[in-house]
């Protein structure tokens, strides 16, 4: 049985392909579930913050972490996402709309 695929669909399919497998191209694999816990790096990386910016954050206590004993910084990633949802401002709908009737 043979198959011919219009030029659309091979293309969507290698799309779809490279985008499974760029975490293992990229050299780091996609392990983040919400049980990954960081250090500092890690969760810079994460967040495309510097570590200052971590410190600042954990010592005036607004940002969800933990300290090991040896006094290292720990982070859980589902306490990571929650605390930037709720950081998140709602958008606003038909703004356009809005100044229409400020007018």
């Amino acid at each position: 049985m043979k198959t011919e695929l219009e030029p659309e669909d091979i293309q969507t399919i290698a799309e779809r392909v490279v985008e499974l497998l760029k975490p293992y191209l990229s050299g780091k694999e996609e392990r983040q579930t919400g049980d990954t816990i960081f250090d500092v790096p890690m969760l810079c990386d994460y967040l495309h913050v510097t570590p200052k910016w971590i410190h600042e954050r954990t010592h005036l206590k607004e940002i969800p972490h933990f300290k090991l004993s040896n006094k290292q910084l720990r982070f859980r990633k589902k306490d990571i996402d929650k605390w930037l949802e709720s950081c998140k401002t709602p958008a606003i709908n038909d703004f356009r709309g809005k100044l229409k009737i400020l007018k």
